[in-house]
């Protein structure tokens, strides 16, 4: 039997649209218990450095009323590493941040950073965290995860989104070929970063993947049609590619 994919709902965005006008409204903590209603299995929020969107409030608030695991993204700093024990989610999905970056550009040197990744993976997992590293589906940055010990790698499809033809189809491959060997060394593999109703289907059908992660199409979406449609139609176009 084929292992069900897991959904990962990103509701940065919300609180990006919150954020424009100020106040409280829309309300991220509201989109998620939506997106739990509509099928999703997680909610993943990125607490970047310079509070762009998600808040330490939202944070909070997300901790103490899900009922759905939360999947905390994370730079590899002090700050960040502090708010993550402190509060305890389910995940921690350490990935690269920038300031002038619109959004997360690529995958984590995770052979380039190895000594520094290290004791953040350590002090988390040690707090029964479960470690994520978001990077390039590369033979490479596979490699420097199993050295780190991490229990799940989160690949960027985001050069998937964006190719076109056989180029497109040549990242397909290395993101098959890198799950495959995410598994084969005991890691889980998810994927996430610029997918959509149009090209989520090959990648969903990806046996060895176990979560995808999709945030900004959904609240796009959501727009025309609702937040819990958007949800519900992402869960059941990626069951049905599965």
């Amino acid at each position: 039997m084929t292992r069900p994919l897991r959904l990962g709902v990103n509701i940065d965005h919300v609180a990006t649209i919150r954020n424009a006008r100020g106040g409280s409204h829309p309300d991220p903590l509201r989109a998620a218990q939506a997106a739990a209603a509509a099928g999703a299995d997680g909610i993943t929020a990125h607490l970047r450095e310079d509070r762009r969107h998600i808040t330490d409030d939202d944070i909070d608030r997300l901790i103490e009323a899900l009922e759905i695991p939360l999947n905390l993204e994370m730079a590899a700093t002090d700050e960040m590493l502090a708010i993550a024990l402190a509060h305890g989610p389910h995940a921690a999905c350490i990935v690269p941040e920038k300031r002038e970056e619109r959004t997360t550009e690529g995958g984590l040197d995770a052979a380039g950073g190895h000594n520094h990744l290290a004791p953040f993976v350590s002090e988390l997992a040690a707090r029964d965290i479960r470690v994520s590293l978001f990077i390039e589906p590369d033979p490479l940055q596979i490699e420097a995860a199993i050295h780190l010990r991490v229990p799940v790698v989160e690949f960027h499809t985001g050069r998937y989104a964006h190719l076109e033809g056989e180029a497109r189809a040549e990242e397909l491959r290395r993101i098959a070929e890198g799950a495959a060997l995410a598994v084969k060394n005991g890691i889980e593999p998810h994927a996430g970063h610029g997918l959509s109703f149009d090209n989520v289907g090959p990648i969903a059908a990806i046996p060895q993947l176990f979560e995808l992660n999709i945030g900004h199409f959904l609240v796009g979406e959501a727009i025309f049609t609702g937040f819990e449609a958007s949800v519900r139609r992402m869960r059941e176009t990626m069951d049905q590619a599965r």
